[in-house]
């Protein structure tokens, strides 16, 4: 006797034989259709929310009716964005019911019910359900794995890398079809947009909402991944992270200590203080009466330009203005910048809790923590005095602020918010990890980070050597 087939290669010459009928081809070029269709609007999501200003100018210039309609688009993001997904969820259920359909076609349920039947004798599971039920789960399952591979290759990867490398060009060609769909599925994307409104105000009022939709951390890495990396965008980088932490900023991280500031006392005489103007170049100089915790107003120089001439009994005291605005080491900068812009002034004079004066904070400084260091023809100087060893050790002045400590040696700016208590400089933050005046050469460590004191005197902590373990 001849020995029975074996079930598998059995089924095999069944599919061999059997030649494939229109159905099946028109159905195969329907799926590569939606395919294309799916990977236009995946393309189309990418390119238009990735477009910058010079790329809008480029394709009016180019195309001033594309550019026009485009500009249409960009005023009703949410829309647009509401169309796109519709649409690819509409496309990729297509997909995987049409892939189920050619399937079905091409193979008979009950050459996929032997396969379930075998598959389910082999693993040793028993289903009580028919073959023919089997071959149509087994089906479907097969299809919606097929089109989810499909899906993602064809209709996702690949054209969303193609269009953030192409965003113009992508832009341009899914102007018109996108507008076309807009305009015919507007009722329905309408009443869509009004929905999702409705439920996020609705989620807005809940109790136990946070009143954010996103925390920094998630917001952080989006404008890692959605801000280019190419070389003259790394400013763009460092001004957007700056604007997410400007609200948490305080008057004490960023103002001018005490001991720096540079300020006259008002019996000085009148040579006295063109020499100390001469000698700072600034604008702006505050005057003290006997100690600078008595602080009489603020000098601007340019009131002087008229009295370059005058003998030294000149009363220069007159110049004087005396409405100064007093503020907290604990006020957040985002408030004194309206503060500023409401008064109509450029520098504050910071107190603490004693009333005693710590320092003075320039709108200057507020600027310059949002876009960097803003240098002038007097600042012949950098604002932060380092010395750099290696890429691994550096050597502050103790004065030092720990933003800026954190911003050259390029770690973030709360690395050490645990730790530093009170202390908003590099001295400080010594202090609150010792608990006492540390003596010359001594070193103390902090997790991936190891300091020695370089130079102490009685008073103050001089220069601080940090050295930043490998991996940091």
């Amino acid at each position: 006797m001849e020995p029975e087939p074996d079930s598998y290669s059995y089924t095999l010459s069944l599919i061999l034989i059997t030649i494939p009928s229109f159905e099946i081809i028109a159905g195969i070029a329907m799926i590569f259709l939606l395919l294309l269709c799916a990977a236009f609007l995946s393309a189309a999501e990418v390119a238009f929310f990735s477009l910058e200003t010079d790329d809008y100018e480029k394709i009016q210039q180019d195309n001033r009716n594309i550019g026009v309609r485009l500009l249409k688009l960009k005023e009703d993001t949410r829309r647009l964005h509401a169309t796109i997904l519709i649409s690819s969820s509409v496309v990729n259920v297509a997909v995987i019911l049409l892939f189920n359909a050619v399937l079905s076609k091409a193979l008979s349920p009950q050459i996929l019910g032997d396969w379930a039947a075998n598959l389910a004798s082999s693993s040793g599971f028993s289903l009580n359900m028919s073959i023919d039920m089997m071959g149509k789960s087994l089906g479907f399952l097969i299809a919606l794995a097929g089109a989810t591979f499909l899906i993602i290759l064809f209709a996702e990867l690949v054209p969303k890398v193609y269009a953030r490398l192409n965003k113009v060009y992508v832009s341009s060609i899914m102007v018109q079809p996108m507008y076309f769909i807009m305009t015919l599925g507007k009722p329905l994307i309408g009443a869509i947009v009004r929905w999702t409104k409705a439920v996020e105000r609705q989620l807005a009022m809940a109790p136990y909402s946070t009143g954010g939709l996103a925390s920094r951390k998630d917001i952080d890495e989006a404008i890692e991944l959605t801000v280019s990396r190419a070389e003259d965008t790394d400013q763009e980088k460092d001004i957007l992270k700056s604007l997410l932490k400007f609200g948490d900023v305080t008057v004490s991280q960023i103002m001018c200590a005490r001991v720096d500031v540079v300020a006259v006392d008002i019996q000085s005489s009148y040579n006295t203080l063109l020499e100390v103007v001469r000698e700072s170049g600034y604008s702006r100089i505050p005057v003290y009466n006997d100690d600078f915790d008595n602080v009489a107003g603020i000098l601007y120089v340019k009131d002087l330009l008229g009295h370059l001439r005058e003998s030294d009994d000149f009363n220069w005291q007159q110049l004087i203005r005396t409405s100064v605005l007093y503020v907290p080491e604990t006020k957040k900068i985002s408030d004194l910048l309206k503060e500023f812009q409401r008064q109509r002034l450029h520098m504050a004079i910071v107190v603490d809790e004693y009333g005693g004066t710590s320092g003075v904070v320039t709108l200057e400084d507020i600027m310059e923590e949002v876009i960097g260091e803003i240098k002038d023809e007097f600042d012949d100087e950098p604002e932060v005095i380092f010395q750099k060893i290696d890429d691994a050790n550096y050597i502050f002045e103790g004065k030092t602020l720990l933003n800026d400590v954190c911003r050259v040696v390029g770690i973030d700016t709360d690395t050490f918010d645990q730790v530093k208590g009170e202390a908003d400089s590099f001295a400080g933050l010594i202090l609150e990890l010792l608990g006492d005046m540390p003596r010359e050469g001594q070193e103390i460590s902090y997790n991936s980070f190891h300091f020695r004191i370089v130079a102490v005197n009685e008073r103050r902590i001089e220069r601080i050597l940090i050295t930043i373990a490998s991996g940091e």
